[in-house]
């Protein structure tokens, strides 16, 4: 159940008004604000739209439910998709909707990454096991375990194991896009 009078002092307080400003404003008693907000009243639709008006709220912001991010992400919410011969554990579900994006990136011997095409953004990645050959364009890096590598994504690049133990990567772009 929402508390229409809990919310609408948070907002008037956000803004740094007090009862009798947000009255002025809305041309209301400073009286019925106060009752409105210690829940002893409840206001016409289009009363509280005055005050959302003022506040700065719209009807629908005001009445969504506070969205509440995932934090913590385990085994469960992974899954798991090819990339180029290798494989791709996704880290993080919602992804999409952030900033980043993390995935667990294994190459099996002779085994490399989908070609990453440039793009604008950075890309991260830490070798976890094994090592790994960095293409960019003609140029290769290797990578080893406990070594971490950082790029820009205006080049096209790949990953590629050569070694005959296996490699994992933990990968990161941003923004999120693989």
């Amino acid at each position: 159940m929402v508390e229409i009078g809990r919310k609408i002092r948070q907002y008037r307080q956000q803004l740094d008004l007090t009862q009798e400003e947000l009255a002025q404003r809305t041309e209301l008693t400073k009286g019925f604000i106060s009752q409105l907000e210690n829940d002893l009243c409840s206001p016409s639709i289009a009363t509280l739209e005055d005050i959302l008006s003022v506040l700065g709220v719209s009807l629908q912001e005001f009445f969504a439910e506070p969205r509440r991010d995932k934090v913590v992400y385990g085994e469960s919410d992974y899954f798991v998709s090819d990339c180029g011969s290798g494989q791709s554990t996704w880290l993080i579900t919602d992804s999409q909707s952030k900033q980043m994006e993390p995935i667990i990136l294994t190459l099996r011997q002779g085994e490399q990454s989908v070609e990453r095409y440039p793009f604008e953004g950075e890309e991260f990645g830490y070798v976890i096991a094994g090592s790994a050959e960095l293409v960019i364009g003609e140029e290769v890096y290797r990578v080893q375990a406990g070594e971490s590598f950082s790029l820009s994504g205006d080049r096209q690049h790949l990953l590629r194991n050569v070694d005959s133990i296996e490699c994992r990567i933990l990968w990161v772009t941003t923004p999120s896009n693989f």
